[in-house]
């Protein structure tokens, strides 16, 4: 055995002797002089082989049993290897809980699981839920603080970087602008932001979210002194075809004041006026009428259209009047004249009613019901492409008898004008504004009693003026519109009445004056130098009719039950027919008479 041998064989000894002695818990004093010897050896182990002492390692004897490990030694291994796994435990829940919150914070930002926006499912009926919706027009300062839910058409969507987006949205003819801002805790994520975005214009919406008042008035929209802080949005019904033109340039104030009268050619109209900017020509707007009826300005025409059909049925219900229907299929014409739609009536020839003339006479004067009133459409053949025709248009007609005098019916009607034009200025304030927006004008001046005239008179203003005028000729548009400027000018109205026509240019019914031949017992009444209604006392005796009818060339055996009707004793009576479109579209200054039909029907239009 080399000395290196003999050395490490010592060392073994010594070491196993150290083991015992500590395993016996024996005092360090009495095995320490053992350590200091193996040290000694170890050093010089070193000394001999260079190396520093390692003992060598035993090889188990096949089929040996391992030494089993003291109870304490098992105890503290058992102890350190739970620690360490309750260690390895707490990192991995960490890193979970560390995973989790960055998955969250990444699906937030996408949008992901968050049901305060999207597609709303198709109205089906299916359910009713406890929502409810405030109307825009009621969003007022006073709701400040307030949660509301709103439902119109997404007129405009602008964004503010990429987190942040300005929405209006619009119902009937009122208007809101909506802010919504990505927040740091996800709940308006950036996914809502470009969801909101990628909304096509017109889509139907709901928004949800708190009212605030901004600082600065909201020039967009008509609800100026607030706005609301969207939580909330949802689409309801997406809109699937791109719009044929934008409703900022529908909704585009007038860039001039056209005429109101002569011929009129829808596509001689030009989209970009004097200011650059674009405006929709009335032909696309007629094109597409159920977009252009969305404009505020619209809105508002059709709903004071609406309130003057509420004005005229109020006013002469409380006079006395019922209301009829009279039919619109007759056989010939109802006034005389060509200018009807004829058709073929299973075999028989008929026409649309030019008016419910030959009716409401029947009902008032024959029938018993003495003051009667009809709202209905009325048929022009004419081939007029003006801008003050229509083929069809909506009559307000009256009838009712009299005691002595025509001047009876003209009382009631100077009356029936003023409480219509007193209401809608007093109960139409905000859609007025809504159209002077677009359209500016004028407000109507009238006086109580209404302004009347002599045909003659009015001839008379016009020759004063070096218009050539006679008493016997039928006024000309453009004399007509002559007159209502001098008509302004001297006696400060817009509107006004002229009586005693010429014979000649009114219908077959139309009672001539008993003190002048020529002349008859009509009236034309008038808005900014145009006629509005027409009417006139009706003749009551059969014979007479049957003179008149005959001047006119009309066949009797066309209108034989209309005379029938008088030979069993007929009232006097008198009326008159009223254009509702063209009442509207002079009292709100319209240049044409298509801005105030619901869907237009002209010599060149059927659709829509």
């Amino acid at each position: 055995m080399s000395e290196a041998e003999e050395i490490s064989a010592k060392i073994g000894e010594l070491a196993e002797t150290i083991r015992n002695a500590k395993a016996e818990e024996k005092p360090i004093e009495e095995w320490k002089p053992i350590l200091d010897e193996m040290l000694a050896l170890k050093a010089k182990y070193k000394e001999i082989t260079g190396n520093d002492f390692a003992p060598p390692k035993k090889e188990k004897k096949k089929g040996e049993a391992q030494q089993a490990p003291s109870d304490k030694n098992k105890a503290k291994k058992e102890a350190k290897a739970k620690a360490k796994a309750e260690k390895e435990a707490k990192k991995k829940k960490q890193r979970e809980e560390r995973e989790r919150r960055e998955r969250e914070k990444s699906e937030k930002l996408a949008g992901i699981g968050q049901d305060n926006f999207g597609d709303n499912p198709i109205v089906q009926s299916e359910k009713i839920t406890d929502k409810v919706w405030t109307k825009i027009e009621n969003l007022k300062p006073v709701l400040a603080g307030q949660e509301v839910l709103v439902r119109g058409h997404l007129q405009t969507a602008r964004m503010v970087g990429s987190k942040g987006i300005f929405v209006l949205v619009r119902s009937s003819l009122y208007s809101v602008q909506g802010v919504c801002f990505a927040s740091k805790d996800g709940k308006i994520s950036e996914a809502m932001i470009k969801y909101i975005d990628g909304l096509a214009a017109e889509s139907v919406v709901d928004m949800k979210g708190t009212v605030t008042v901004p600082d600065e008035p909201v020039e967009s929209a008509t609800q100026k002194m607030v706005e609301i802080q969207v939580t909330s949005f949802h689409c309801v019904v997406k809109a699937q075809q791109a719009l044929p033109f934008q409703m900022e340039d529908a909704c585009r104030p007038d860039s001039g004041k056209e005429t109101d009268v002569g011929a009129y050619d829808e596509n001689e109209e030009e989209d970009v006026h004097d200011d650059g900017l674009i405006r929709v020509g009335q032909k696309m707007r007629l094109d597409y009428r159920w977009l252009d009826l969305r404009t505020p300005a619209n809105q508002s025409i059709f709903r004071i259209e609406s309130m003057v059909g509420v004005l005229f049925r109020e006013c002469l219900i409380k006079k006395g009047f019922i209301e009829i229907h009279t039919p619109k299929l007759i056989g010939g014409a109802s006034e005389g004249g060509a200018d009807v739609f004829t058709l073929d009536y299973f075999g028989q020839p008929a026409c649309l009613a030019m008016s419910p003339q030959l009716h409401k006479q029947m009902t008032a004067a024959c029938s018993g019901f003495e003051r009667v009133f009809e709202t209905g459409p009325v048929f022009r053949a004419e081939n007029s492409n003006t801008r003050r025709h229509l083929c069809e248009f909506t009559g307000f007609d009256l009838e009712m008898v009299i005691h002595e005098h025509y001047d009876e019916v003209l009382e009631l009607f100077s009356d029936l004008f003023i409480y219509i034009f007193d209401g809608i200025n007093d109960r139409c304030k905000d859609e007025l504004e809504r159209v002077r927006e677009q359209h500016p004008f004028e407000d109507l001046k009238y006086c109580r009693p209404t302004l009347k005239l002599s045909y003659a008179e009015g001839c008379a203003l016009l020759r004063e003026a070096g218009v050539d005028q006679d008493d016997y000729e039928d006024l000309s548009t453009e004399n007509e519109k002559k007159l209502g400027d001098i008509v302004r000018e001297k006696y400060d109205t817009d509107f006004f009445f002229m009586d005693k026509y010429p014979l000649a240019v009114r219908p077959f019914y139309t009672m001539p004056c008993p003190e002048n031949p020529k002349l008859s017992n009509s009236y034309d009444f008038f808005i900014r130098g145009q006629e509005i209604l027409s009417g006139a006392q009706r003749i009551h005796e059969p014979g007479l009719i049957e003179e008149r009818a005959k001047a006119w060339g009309i066949d009797l055996e066309d209108i034989a039950e209309y005379i029938n009707s008088f030979r069993n004793g007929a009232l006097p009576h008198g009326g008159g027919g009223i254009g509702l479109e063209r009442v509207i579209m002079l009292f709100l200054g319209l240049p044409n008479i298509r801005k105030a039909a619901w869907f237009t029907r002209d010599p060149k239009r059927l659709a829509p």
